[in-house]
């Protein structure tokens, strides 16, 4: 098995999420065969850019002692060139040359490119949205990331990667963002924005997980106390992400539209209700009996795997 290994070529995709990092070794089928995770939240940002290099030198270093490693591509949160990423406001970078400095320490092709792009791609390749030509995609997370697929290509934005979804203004001076806008859209439908908003009515605070909150909705029956909190909150959330999704569905028409990001494990709680408030508020421009709402089934490891594709 390790001669095997050596003797075929692999790559390294990295996922870089608002609030860890995933690296990965996959294969030539877009496969991962292992990963290892990293949280990123709660680090300073002056000491984010050291963690990064650190932890990415040594899953370089840790995986090349099995695997014959050819290439490293990273999907990054934000706005990124071929070298550098000009704006990531989830994570505090700015004009970070993370290709430069990676090549100090790595002797190996680097690519960088839009994780929401890199999500997109692997969904279109080897997920849920392989089918369709036409692809409006959306990564709920932290913020909201978006993609464009069609005719089975990434809409050309030019320099910039453009599809800033998250940053589309759905609330004329709403809540401040961390870009320094005011109403963007991941104020208000990102996942990270449902989650605090159901800390904060029910009174918890942040070491309630995702998990708990999720068995908290699925296991509140009308009786509970919770109950009409929860769908308040969740009423709103719907509210929100679905007015956002009719303006790019009445833009672009996809034949499908694709969530991944961690919307992907609040599915059977959440996605009905968007459908039916979709086609049922007056929001699209073209109405429809049936929208195509399709979930990643990649999950997490989309990032990881469009990032080498």
């Amino acid at each position: 098995m390790e001669k095997s290994k050596k003797n075929s070529e692999y790559k390294i995709g990295i996922d870089l999420g608002g609030s860890h990092i995933a690296i990965g070794v996959v294969d030539k089928d877009g496969k991962i065969l292992e990963k290892i995770e990293k949280k990123l939240k709660g680090i300073v940002t002056k000491e984010v850019k050291k963690v990064i290099e650190n932890t990415i030198v040594e899953a370089k270093e840790k995986f090349s002692k099995e695997y014959k490693i050819t290439e490293i591509g990273i999907a990054i949160p934000g706005t990124v060139t071929k070298e550098e990423v000009i704006k990531s406001v989830n994570l505090g970078l700015k004009n970070y040359k993370i290709v430069e400095e990676l090549k100090k320490r790595i002797d190996l092709p680097i690519k960088i490119r839009n994780d929401a792009k890199c999500a997109a791609i692997a969904e279109s390749t080897y997920g849920s949205l392989k089918q369709y030509k036409r692809i409006l995609f959306l990564t709920l997370g932290t913020g909201i990331g978006g993609a464009v697929i069609i005719n089975n290509k990434l809409l050309d934005t030019g320099d910039l990667p453009g599809c800033e979804i998250g940053h589309m203004v759905i609330e004329k001076d709403g809540l401040e963002c961390n870009c320094g806008k005011k109403g963007c859209f991941e104020k208000y439908a990102s996942m990270k924005a449902f989650k605090n908003n159901l800390r904060k009515a029910l009174g918890f605070d942040e070491s309630v997980s995702g998990k708990e909150l999720l068995a908290l909705i699925k296991n509140t029956n009308k009786e509970d106390k919770n109950y009409k909190i929860i769908q308040k909150v969740k009423k709103e959330f719907i509210e929100n992400l679905a007015l956002g999704i009719s303006n790019l569905v009445n833009i672009f028409e996809p034949e499908a539209v694709g969530i991944g990001g961690s919307f992907v494990y609040f599915e059977e709680v959440l996605l009905e209700d968007l459908k039916k408030e979709l086609l049922t508020k007056n929001l699209l421009f073209n109405p429809r009996k049936e929208i195509n709402i399709q979930t990643a089934v990649l999950g997490n490891e989309a990032g990881i795997i469009g990032a080498i594709l």
